[in-house]
């Protein structure tokens, strides 16, 4: 079993920043990718930005420039850098894994979610 904690949740006013962090820990034996999403009420949960465990990254539209998905191999770790921040990233994050258990089974985990509040 693969657990994630997710961490760097908070409020913060427009135009500031804050940093997640992702950690996995468990049976791991792989992570092949390392992701955010993000649900805001009433809404379905959406990709935010995914990285691979070779260091390509992918975001959304709506973050590009904004914000920034980096990894740590060693620590099994993921980090999501928010800049420039508006109401409207007003969200839940949810860290992904997704990779290859300890017996060399394939697994996806979901973190328990860090709330994120920006106010104008």
């Amino acid at each position: 079993q693969v657990q994630l904690l997710e961490s760097g949740g908070g409020l913060v006013q427009a135009v500031g920043s804050l940093r997640l962090s992702c950690a996995a820990s468990g049976s791991i034996f792989s992570i092949n990718s390392m992701a955010w999403y993000s649900q805001s009420p009433g809404k379905q949960r959406e990709l935010v930005a995914v990285i691979s465990s070779g260091g390509s990254t992918n975001y959304a539209t709506s973050v590009k420039g904004r914000f920034t998905i980096s990894r740590d191999n060693a620590k099994n770790t993921a980090y999501l850098q928010m800049n420039s921040l508006k109401p409207e990233d007003t969200a839940v994050y949810y860290c992904n894994a997704a990779g290859y258990n300890d017996y060399v089974r394939p697994f996806a985990s979901w973190g328990q979610g860090t709330q994120v509040t920006v106010s104008s």
